[in-house]
């Protein structure tokens, strides 16, 4: 080994700390490009990516450079250098498992990880992962051999300042590059996968261990003796519910369908062409927006902040606000007690429960979220073919999503709470170039205006094609289907660029305006029934849960939720949004200023009486809210027994294998089952139609249920 000779750079303290920062900055690399699926979709994502390494690297690294003594500072460089390769390698194995980072709560809970893989873990290695840790043998040996010699000269505190000081301005530029690319990645931080894309495993490490500290602060400091305030808000705001509706879709399945960004202007909305021709957008949802047979609300509004679709989840299935600051299926999911709707039904009512969705099970944390709200199955993009011709950047598009879901669905045990999550009219809402394309663009001066409505009628007949299958499948009959869009599409920002379009001017435009697009749609679909309509009643995505669980017959009283049932005549018909503003029939508040609804001009001299009243609902917004982030903040419902439900343990959720588990489960059940699959005796896949936007225009038809095989 005497013979081998390395460049003179390397005996060296700074030439070695060069070499280590090279070397982890190569590990980082390739488990980046063939390890981890980030979803690199530009050159500036892959210059960050290549930069984001370099800058922790040497920040952790340069800790060694303050250190003189040579032995020392040699052993404090490979002790650093080995944890970050641990870090990354471990990262590695975890990922190829579980399609996720490995959090602080997961080192905590290392032994349930472990026990969890069993035999299996030894089968995650690969022969090439000793490219990651043989340098950890080698460096030693080399240095112990004098291959590479110890400098015994000390580096000048100005240089290792200096090394420190350059990897912060590296991470800086770093920081702002990404925040170019993702605006608020550290506010909302929608994805484990973002953070670690844009700013490096130990970035990512360090971001979630403050988080984690910050949350366990405040988690440690609650009692029981929070929840006394808790519940004495929840009884006095409780709505009984209306006892001609209670109970009339008892037993019924429940199938959600999110409707990605979608905004209540956009029900009956004729978008006029170039041609002076006008085209519905949304046909479909239209006509079941005004059946008797569903229960529309018209003043219905999402009540989101950062967490936007998270939050929506957090609202509809708790009745409970999601953060301030943040998403908390991000922040709180992985940790917190919910008693959501899926678990709610399993234990009152003995529903399963599936959640779909064509993206990754770890954006917006969901695979962890959805076990602590007690979700028996989900099915992220692993269970779905993706491929670029049917996908983009938020997941697989809504026509093969509903498609492929069926396979799935059909074995599920009724009755079931089910939600599929539809994401093809989201953000930058980019035209079609292939089949799907057609439909016309509107003609603003912004693309994403003018791409909304064509992603919109896109969705609307992918919707249409679901409902055509559920008919033919018997399981149309016997099910609630809730359609909702979940926050807006269009920004407060573009507004006045789409005002032209909805009989306005940007010139009249004003926060009044910005605060009535805050509607969404919301409706409740119950075949057989005609005592529905649309409901003009004032309201949010947190009073969705209570007014559901009514209908179903579940009384949610005894729950800790914070909406009031939005068919009870008790309704107070107050909306609170997240930022503290709020809407009633009569008035908005928006922005710090208050508006007559009737005439949309603002109040600018209250009288007495609507002083008063104005500080009342403002009182009670507040409320309403802090005692959404008591309770999410210190995970208070962990104190709660008033329910009678029993805990979750999120340990006996496994969402591998999930179809083998229907599967042996009907096997298990034979004539008992109560799947669709068993039911029919034979799968209901080819009872799905599907086509292309060029197809139906070609035929100049709509989509037609076909006739089911087998009747139930």
């Amino acid at each position: 080994m005497k013979n081998i000779k390395v460049p003179t750079f390397l005996n060296k303290r700074l030439g070695f700390f060069a070499l280590l920062t090279f070397l982890l900055w190569a590990k980082s690399i390739f488990a980046y490009l063939f390890e981890f699926n980030l979803g690199i979709e530009s050159l500036r994502q892959y210059l960050i990516l290549f930069i984001n390494p370099i800058a922790t690297t040497m920040f952790l690294l340069s800790i060694a450079l303050y250190v003189r003594r040579p032995k020392a500072a040699y052993r404090t460089m490979l002790f650093i250098y080995a944890l970050t390769t641990i870090l990354i390698f471990s990262n590695v194995i975890y990922y190829r498992e579980f399609t996720d980072f490995i959090t602080v709560n997961t080192l905590l809970g290392a032994g349930k990880v472990a026990s969890g893989l069993g035999e299996s873990a030894i089968r995650l290695f690969r022969p090439y992962d000793l490219l990651f840790v043989i340098d950890l043998v080698v460096l030693p040996i080399l240095i112990w051999k004098k291959v590479i010699k110890r400098e015994e000269r000390p580096v000048r505190a100005r240089m290792a300042f200096a090394m420190t000081a350059l990897s912060v301005m590296i991470f800086s530029g770093n920081l702002f590059l990404a925040e170019a690319d993702r605006p608020e990645l550290l506010t909302r931080t929608f994805s484990r996968d973002y953070l670690v894309k844009y700013l490096g495993i130990s970035a990512f490490t360090a971001y979630d261990g403050i988080q984690t500290y910050k949350t366990n602060q405040v988690r440690a400091e609650a009692s029981p003796n929070d929840l006394t305030e808790v519940e004495a808000y929840v009884k006095d705001h409780y709505a009984a519910p209306n006892d001609d509706l209670y109970g009339i879709a008892k037993d019924k399945n429940v199938i959600y369908i999110h409707l990605e960004s979608f905004q209540q202007f956009l029900i009956d909305y004729k978008l006029t062409d170039e041609n002076g021709q006008e085209h519905e957008v949304t046909p479909f949802i239209n006509s079941i927006f005004h059946e008797n047979s569903t229960f529309s609300f018209d003043n219905f509004f999402h009540q989101v902040k950062a967490g936007k679709t998270s939050d929506a989840e957090t609202l509809l299935e708790n009745s409970l606000f999601g953060l301030n600051q943040g998403s908390l299926f991000t922040q709180l999911g992985g940790k917190n007690t919910f008693q959501a709707a899926p678990d709610i039904l399993k234990q009152e009512a003995g529903y399963t429960s599936a959640a779909f969705h064509g993206n990754s099970g770890n954006f917006w944390n969901r695979t962890e979220t959805y076990k602590r709200f007690g979700y028996d199955y989900f099915f992220d993009s692993s269970y779905y073919d993706v491929n670029e011709d049917n996908s983009f950047q938020y997941g697989l598009h809504d026509k093969p999503f509903f498609q492929q879901s069926v396979k799935y669905l059909e074995h599920l045990q009724q009755p079931f709470y089910s939600k599929f999550i539809a994401v093809s009219n989201h953000y930058p809402y980019s035209e079609f170039q292939n089949d799907e394309g057609g439909f016309p663009m509107a003609t603003t001066n912004d693309e994403t205006i003018n791409g909304y409505f064509a992603t919109a009628n896109y969705l609307d007949t992918a919707v249409e094609e679901f409902f055509n299958y559920l008919k033919s499948s018997g399981l149309y009959d016997n099910s609630v289907i809730v359609m909702y869009g979940d926050h807006y599409g269009i920004s407060t920002s573009r507004n006045p660029e789409l005002a032209p379009l909805l009989g306005k001017s940007k010139e009249s435009w004003t926060n009044f305006d910005n605060a009535q697009m805050q509607r969404v749609p919301y409706m409740i679909h119950i075949p057989g029934q005609e005592n529905g309509g649309v409901n003009h009643t004032y309201g949010g995505e947190i009073d969705a849960l209570p007014t559901l669980l009514h209908l179903l017959g579940v009384d949610s009283s005894k729950y800790i939720q914070l909406g009031q049932d939005l068919l009870s005549p008790e309704n107070d018909q107050l909306v609170a949004f997240r930022s503290g503003d709020y809407v009633t029939p009569d008035y908005t508040y928006y922005g710090g200023s208050l508006y007559d609804n009737h005439t949309g001009f603002m109040v600018t001299a209250p009288d007495e009486n609507l002083q008063a009243k104005t500080e009342e609902w403002q009182q009670a917004v507040s409320q309403q809210l802090s005692t959404s982030d008591n309770i999410n903040n210190g995970d208070l419902l962990r104190f709660y027994t008033g329910s009678g439900m029993e805990p979750i343990d999120p340990a006996d959720y496994d969402y591998k294998n999930a179809m083998q588990q229907l599967e042996q489960n009907e096997t298990k059940l034979g004539d008992k089952s109560t799947s669709v699959y068993s039911k029919l005796g034979t799968s209901t896949q080819d009872m799905y139609n599907t086509k292309t936007y060029k197809q139906y225009n070609e035929s100049t038809v709509t989509p037609e249920t076909p006739e089911a095989t087998v009747q139930e």
